[in-house]
């Protein structure tokens, strides 16, 4: 996707944060733009924002883990604009503690939301956008939990290591049909996912960690606030997409970790040389794939 003028974007978690940087730089850009959120307080202010400007954005109340919902504000989205063809699964949920104070409750809340919602935006938008047949773009946003576990992260970890793995899967998929995929990886943002927990729905509120806790909410916006600014954030965002990028990592202090953890990675493969094997299976895996490839095309 070289041009953004006049095409149609859809952000879930567009009221603010993350997303709501996103609608700002694509609506800059000429975009019509739709921004999905689950709480009405968010779109109110995003939308008395984007009033005072010539922006063409639609707000849609949204849960992403209703299904339902979903193709619903994805034909709402048509009456209004037309198809989509940049899909931003943007919205997320965060909750940290140690992995064995988790409830069943703490792990379908983050899976549900954090993988489900990105699960549920694919399911609906990408079946329209290859029908639609005029290219397209997705961006996911994982994080560099996605990459490199933290104490206390477990839970958002597993999370966002699945969003990786299926939109690096996604992007090979989806390559025939001109749709570029891209993974957005955020470090610190300055943004308010701080208080997803007051998204949290009442029949999972059972908790080994907190529930809406000043004190802690406070703590977590204190680490966050020296982040991004999430239209700076927004602007990569915009750049990789022109230029089909996998990764969205605007992050320099994670350069030297990743490097320690590829470097880890490729410590414990063998050498070429002393796997004899190793180019049977190379070509059992070239048979495979060449159907998949020939029906792709």
């Amino acid at each position: 996707m070289q041009d953004f003028k006049g095409k149609v974007a859809f952000i879930t978690g567009g009221g603010s944060g993350v997303a709501l940087g996103q609608a700002k730089v694509f609506a800059k850009a000429g975009m019509k733009v739709v921004i999905a959120d689950i709480r009405q307080d968010h779109l109110d202010q995003a939308m008395a924002y984007f009033e005072q400007t010539d922006a063409q954005v639609h707000p849609i109340r949204l849960d992403i883990t209703d299904r339902k919902a979903m193709a619903e504000a994805a034909d709402e989205t048509e009456r209004v604009f037309g198809p989509v063809q940049l899909l931003c699964n943007t919205a997320g949920v965060s909750i940290f503690g140690p992995m064995q104070q988790a409830t069943y409750e703490d792990w379908d809340w983050i899976m549900n939301v954090n993988v489900g919602g990105v699960i549920n935006g694919i399911q609906t938008f990408v079946p329209r956008m290859i029908e639609y047949g005029k290219g397209g773009h997705i961006v996911n946003t994982a994080s560099m939990s996605g990459f490199t576990p933290m104490t206390g992260t477990g839970v958002y970890c597993t999370s966002k290591f699945a969003v990786r793995g299926l939109t690096e899967s996604l992007r090979i998929d989806l390559e025939p049909h001109h749709i570029g995929v891209s993974v957005l990886c955020p470090g610190a943002v300055n943004s308010n996912i701080h208080e997803a927990v007051r998204t949290r729905p009442q029949h999972l509120a059972n908790t080994g960690y907190y529930h809406e806790d000043e004190e802690i909410m406070k703590g977590l916006k204190a680490v966050i606030e020296p982040g991004l600014d999430p239209v700076i954030l927004a602007e990569k965002v915009l750049e990789a997409i022109r230029n089909n990028e996998l990764y969205i990592i605007p992050y320099a202090e994670f350069r030297e970790p990743l490097i320690e953890l590829h470097n880890l990675v490729l410590s414990v493969l063998p050498d070429p040389k002393d796997d004899p094997d190793m180019m049977k299976r190379v070509e059992a895996i070239q048979k495979s794939r060449s159907p998949q490839r020939q029906d792709a095309g």
